[in-house]
């Protein structure tokens, strides 16, 4: 941990000291997470097809509660609440990752870790008890999501990642949240590009689409 990112947390743990905690879903107060918020985060496995030739998998609906604690721990750095987003993080893992495959994650800004001081995914990942390989690294700037249309997002991660040489065999690429899948799709082809010969994805939670066409996304039953 860099000196940055141990004074971030330390900082942080001094705040939570002091000041009184509040549910992350509802805001009462003295707990992180109220039970009822708690039970919202009760994973309903979704697949989709994020692009041609890639399927995402994703645990939670990105709205309510679990938009709300995934904003707490990746903007406020309550990362103690990645504890409480494991179980659905895991099963969705769980129901995509085959045997023997790689896990690699989409990679953050250095902007990003900076300001935060820790990487959210990593959090997320080590709390579910899944090991991963950093394969990806950034090798052009790009804008921030937020706010942007389909094409815009496709055309703004276009040539932003390269991989690590892949001798073949299966990767699944692992992020947060799942909007239009245009990230997923762009780190996809960067892993095929270095020789993975299938590349599947996993988010923690997918914003719901308003407007689904018949056979695009569709619940696993367990």
């Amino acid at each position: 941990m860099s000196f940055r990112a141990a004074l971030a947390s330390s900082f942080r743990d001094a705040l939570t000291f002091w000041l009184p905690v509040s549910c992350a879903g509802c805001g009462v107060v003295d707990t992180d997470l109220c039970s009822g918020c708690r039970e919202a985060l009760i994973p309903r496995p979704m697949r989709r097809l994020a692009g041609p030739g890639l399927t995402v998998t994703s645990a939670l609906a990105f709205e309510g509660v679990a938009a709300r604690v995934i904003r707490a721990l990746k903007e406020e750095g309550r990362t103690s609440l990645a504890r409480e987003l494991a179980p659905a993080f895991d099963e969705a893992l769980r129901l995509a990752v085959p045997v023997g495959a790689l896990v690699t994650t989409v990679p953050g800004t250095r902007a990003a870790f900076q300001r935060r001081g820790f990487r959210p995914l990593d959090v997320l990942l080590h709390r579910a008890g899944w090991r991963h390989e950093r394969l990806l690294r950034v090798v052009r700037a790009t804008h921030d999501q937020r706010g942007l249309g389909r094409r815009e997002r496709r055309e703004n991660v276009g040539g932003a990642f390269v991989s690590r040489p892949l001798l073949g065999g299966v990767v699944v690429i692992v992020d947060d949240v799942v909007t239009t899948g245009a990230t997923l799709v762009e780190a996809a082809r960067a892993l095929r590009a270095a020789g993975a010969a299938e590349v599947v994805a996993v988010a923690l939670a997918h914003t719901p689409r308003r407007s689904v066409l018949r056979g695009e996304s569709r619940v696993i039953e367990t």
